[in-house]
């Protein structure tokens, strides 16, 4: 299916590319609206059924080493449990945590392609598990083992689904960065997605770590999403380059969240998979 038409299916926690927008401030409210660029959209990369294949095998086997037991996960030291290949966050109820939820968005997703969806999850606004270890206590149960099932069979879909949030992400982000960046971070864009491991790379982060526009995504007033690693991308040319400079900066975003993060939560423990998932970027698919 082609780009233009995953993002038709796209629901509304996502914003055309071609659309006007409108940015969160610092007190929390909305600016005037931003119309963004017909060049967001030109510069998604064209992706073969080959590369998309690639890419989202490259992206479960990156959130749980391609097993299906990793479907379902709740890791240890987080408040919620990640689904699918990409991990996707699904809050239990009472929960708002400062990571954008992506779970419910795929399920919207799906039910837009008549994906035969488990009825519970369906009929499941929030996660039915409270806790970490009521969760676990439920992993082999029928509700949890029917929705590995369905996203084992899945895959294509939820690649889909991330390519299509990539893509609306540049728009966002040209949208919500400060006017002298929004130039360069078109250009870096641009240059990084020339080739298929690059292109990979911006599909790929925006899952793992976010556009870098929301504001509760922030230590120290410091983001690490999509939209810093661009801005903070040395000069190079396009190409393995700007590949190879897109994965040096993502690891420095990375390594600046952790120094700012509060010790309690330990991400320390983090980097080195976080530093070896970046390494992918650098690498030919």
């Amino acid at each position: 299916m082609k780009t233009s038409h995953l993002l038709a299916l796209l629901s509304t926690s996502f914003i055309p590319v071609t659309a006007c927008t409108v940015t969160p401030t610092a007190t929390g409210g909305l600016s005037a609206p931003v119309a963004t660029t017909t060049a967001a959209k030109s510069a998604f990369p064209v992706l073969s059924a080959s590369d998309k294949k690639k890419i989202g095998n490259k992206i479960w086997q990156n959130e749980s080493a391609g097993k299906v037991s990793g479907l379902t996960a709740w890791n240890v030291g987080e408040e919620f449990p990640s689904m699918g290949i990409g991990h996707f966050i699904w809050y239990p109820k009472n929960f708002k945590g400062p990571y954008t939820e992506s779970f419910p968005a795929f399920v919207r997703y799906a039910q837009a392609r008549n994906a035969n969806i488990p009825v519970w999850v369906v009929q499941s606004p929030h996660c039915p598990w409270s806790s970490r270890s009521a969760f676990n206590a439920a992993k082999n149960g029928a509700q949890l083992a029917s929705l590995r099932t369905f996203l084992a069979n899945n895959v294509p879909l939820q690649t889909d689904f991330i390519l299509a949030k990539s893509q609306a992400a540049l728009g966002k982000i040209l949208a919500a960065a400060p006017a002298n960046q929004r130039e360069m971070i078109r250009q870096n864009y641009a240059k990084v997605a020339t080739t298929s491991n690059g292109a990979y790379a911006l599909i790929d982060y925006v899952n793992f770590k976010g556009e870098g526009i929301n504001l509760t995504e922030r230590y120290k007033g410091q983001g690490w999403g999509l939209m810093q690693v661009l801005a903070n991308m040395r000069a190079v040319g396009s190409g393995q380059a700007a590949a190879k400079e897109f994965s040096s900066s993502a690891k420095r975003m990375l390594g600046r969240r952790i120094q700012n993060s509060n010790p309690s939560r330990g991400e320390s423990r983090w980097q080195a998979g976080w530093f070896n998932r970046c390494d992918t970027y650098s690498r030919p698919l």
